[in-house]
């Protein structure tokens, strides 16, 4: 009979090590699973998180049992399962669950089972380069299994050797059962049980055993998993028998269910129009990097629910086990995806590192009802359209595909994909990150962007797959503004994105970027190094910011009301503007224990003139049977603390805006590499190093944009040349309106290059 058994305590953790040691060394640390070794340095900004290699070493004894594997839920990036001294199993990707026999290499007594673990960047292993911390460790945990020869297979993709799912036919479930045998023996049965949410047997299949064993049974009077309205899930088990002997068995959520994508309507599940509203999640936390506990994992699911939210994008690898099981449960719709983000490698090896990690993603979570659609790629042309791109993007879709006839695939570009492309025609699906309103341009391109580009493809069913501003709760305005960090602006921000999206149903699926906010250590962005503070709550999980309010309003049941900007507690005036969310048609607003106004409406009420009392004013909200308060006090001068004071802000806003002129530079016509000098085949991490070529790329990208920029922004890219980066250029080089102009963007590139060829290194 299989047995799991986690081996999470008690490593020792060695850290640099180019091979595993030959034993553990003396006074070596000692860590338990899940463990990351950029717990902090990789959220402290900077840039210079350590990444290389380390190794896990811990002894055991030889389990019972006549196979052995170790499983490795999850090594970032590289792994290697070693068992005194002999490698047994390499793996390349760092967010999937592989496995290794390594029943030869043990003997009877200890064993020495070291697991070593690499981050380093390497040109075969994605993501290659993105903005968020790719955290080394064994972040999830690791189980010896011991199974008979004959067993459920382990060795295909790191899969569990059976797969379920169902269609709909006339009320009844079509279930479709699949097992994968290692090793079957004549005699041999596999049995499958399906049991209802009571745990009632409602349908089964007996099969003799074979390498792959194929049922149908049939549900009538299924009921279906309506995503959050009614997440009902089936259980289905599937035994390995001999006589009277189960010798293995493996199990699966089932979740019946149907659904299409209308690209004039929407998204229907069970043929009920349902518009796919929700968040993107990273899967890191303050302090700990990405080693979540199994109930953190359940905790982030939970407060998904909470704002409302029923579809949630797993960005951009994939997630743990634990993460999808939790949202078969909680009925929210899946995005799932693989890290082929922001730059495509040429180099070999790369593309099949690509194909692995599909592969994996869909083996590993092929039985999980939540999701619906496997994403091939996240703003892969950042790095430019690179000859073999478009081919790449198609095996991948046609990879996915093959080995999924049930699930839909997407894709999500970056803003600066043209509106003509090639690439919104590989997937069933798209999407676009869209930041008009925070990167560039103004809020109102969004449904500018939009509409066009609806119009252009009604074919297409189009979604946003990104968008959001960074919101940094100690930071507040009585006039918010893009690019001041403010809470305040992050509500005003997504005020106008949820009525946006709310007037377009249209739009098949919109995810917030991002939930919680996540560490990114090249990051600096006002004030708050190493971290992106987009998040609806903070990256420890303990603030819900304005605007997680705000969605709340738009898409939860569950009656509240909530006052905004309680964290601007100091203000100055004898009056100020009170703002309230609530998904409740009436507010009334209290001030000092008195009624100051009443208001209907939606969603937004906002109540102007409120007077402040002397010291402090007591404010509280209330709308049906909820009720919110706050406290604000009113004081003579401003709270300087609330104004974030860029330090690279010389003030002069208009100045690198007319710095140079394009038609000094228009007798030059193709890029010029010179011996000794800065071009733009260089990378921007060695431009930013000199100051004198520094200025030129901050203040030539500030003027070509139109809009102030941070070093920072530059070094989350600072390994990519800015050849490879044209075509941001080209896009941003209109202000941040809808389309490009790709001549545009070689000119400027050829500029810039010849203004970088009188700088020597």
């Amino acid at each position: 009979m299989k047995h799991i058994l986690p081996i999470n305590e008690g490593w020792a953790f060695v850290k640099g090590c180019e091979t595993a040691p030959a034993a553990i060394p003396a006074g070596a640390a000692r860590v338990d699973l899940p463990h990351c070794w950029n717990a902090l340095d990789g959220q402290d900004g900077g840039s210079d998180y350590w990444r290389g290699p380390c190794c896990y070493l811990k002894t055991i004894e030889k389990p019972a049992g006549k196979n052995v594997y170790v499983e490795v839920e999850a090594a970032s990036s590289v792994g290697k399962i070693i068992v005194n001294g002999v490698e047994k199993a390499s793996h390349k990707g760092g967010y999937s669950l592989f496995r290794a026999n390594v029943t030869d290499a043990l003997h009877d007594g200890e064993n020495l089972l070291a697991i070593w673990v690499d981050n380093t960047q390497r040109d075969d292993v994605y993501p290659q380069t993105a903005d968020f911390t790719f955290y080394g460790g064994l972040y999830r945990g690791v189980n010896l299994i011991t199974v008979e020869d004959s067993r459920f297979d382990l060795d295909y993709c790191g899969g569990k050797g059976f797969d379920v799912s169902a269609a709909v036919e006339d009320g009844a479930a079509v279930v479709s059962l699949d097992a994968f045998i290692t090793n079957p023996v004549e005699g041999q049965s596999v049995e499958f049980i399906v049991r209802d949410a009571a745990g009632v047997i409602v349908a089964g299949a007996v099969r003799p055993a074979a390498e792959r064993v194929h049922a149908e049974v049939r549900i009538e009077n299924a009921h279906l998993w309506q995503g959050v309205k009614d997440p009902y899930l089936y259980a289905v088990e599937a035994l390995l028998t001999v006589h009277n002997e189960t010798i293995d068995n493996v199990s699966a959520n089932l979740g019946v269910r149907t659904y299409t994508v209308d690209p004039q309507k929407g998204f229907f599940l069970n043929g009920v129009l349902t518009p796919l509203r929700g968040v993107s999640r990273h899967q890191d936390r303050l302090g700990q990097g990405n080693a979540l506990t199994k109930e953190q994992h359940e905790e982030d699911v939970a407060f998904i629910r909470e704002v409302g939210a029923n579809t949630v994008r797993l960005a951009h690898y994939q997630h743990s086990p634990y993460f999808y099981d939790a949202c078969d449960r909680a009925g929210l719709v899946v995005w799932a995806e693989i890290p082929f983000i922001s730059v495509m490698n040429p180099a070999p090896g790369a593309h099949e590192n690509c194909r692995s990690q599909m592969k994996e993603l869909i083996v590993q979570n092929y039985n999980h009802p939540s999701i619906c659609f496997w994403g091939i790629s996240n703003e892969i042309t950042i790095g430019g359209e690179r000859p073999g791109l478009l081919d790449n993007l198609r095996d991948l879709n046609a990879l996915a595909h093959e080995m999924d006839k049930t699930r839909m695939t997407t894709i999500a570009h970056v803003s600066m994909v043209p509106m003509e492309n090639d690439m919104h025609h590989i997937t069933d699906v798209l999407s676009y990150n869209h930041y008009f309103g925070w990167y560039g341009g103004e809020l109102e391109n969004n449904e500018q962007w939009l509409d066009k580009f609806h119009a252009l493809h009604p074919d297409r069913p189009l979604g946003i797959s990104e968008y959001g501003a960074e919101g940094i709760v100690s930071y507040h305005s009585d006039t918010p503004k893009c690019k001041d960090y403010t809470e305040e602006y992050q509500a005003v921000y997504h005020e106008h994105l949820a009525k946006v999206i709310d007037e377009r149903p249209w739009l098949w699926a919109t995810h917030v970027w991002n939930m919680f906010d996540f560490g990114c250590d090249a990051r600096d962005e006002g004030g708050v190094k190493g971290r992106n503070n987009k998040g609806l709550m903070t990256l420890d999980r303990k603030i819900r910011k304005d605007a997680f309010y705000l969605y709340k309003a738009y898409w939860s049941d569950e009656e509240f009301v909530h006052l905004c900007s309680r964290r601007y507690a100091q203000r100055t005036g004898e009056e100020t503007t009170v703002k309230v969310y609530s998904n409740l048609p009436k507010v009334a607003l209290y001030v000092d224990g008195r009624l100051f106004a009443e208001q209907e409406g939606s969603k937004v009420f906002v109540f102007e003139h409120v007077p402040m009392s002397d010291g402090f004013t007591q404010i509280s909200a209330r709308a049906g049977a909820c009720a919110d308060a706050m406290s604000i006090e009113k004081v003579a001068e401003p709270n300087q603390a609330y104004i974030y004071v860029d330090p690279d802000d010389t003030g002069d806003d208009a100045g690198a805006a007319n710095w140079f002129n394009v038609d000094d530079y228009k007798d030059v016509d193709t890029i010029v590499v010179r011996e000794g000098y800065f071009s733009v085949k260089d990378k921007i991490g060695d431009i930013m190093k000199n100051e004198e070529a520094g200025n030129v790329l901050m203040q030539f990208m500030q003027a070509t944009v139109k809009m102030k920029l941070k070093k920072s922004m530059l070094g989350m890219v600072k390994d990519m040349t800015l050849e490879g980066m044209a075509g941001m250029a080209s896009s941003m080089g209109i202000g941040g309106k809808a389309g490009a102009d790709p001549e545009q963007g070689k000119r400027m590139l050829i500029t810039l290059n010849e203004m970088l060829n009188k700088i020597k290194k």
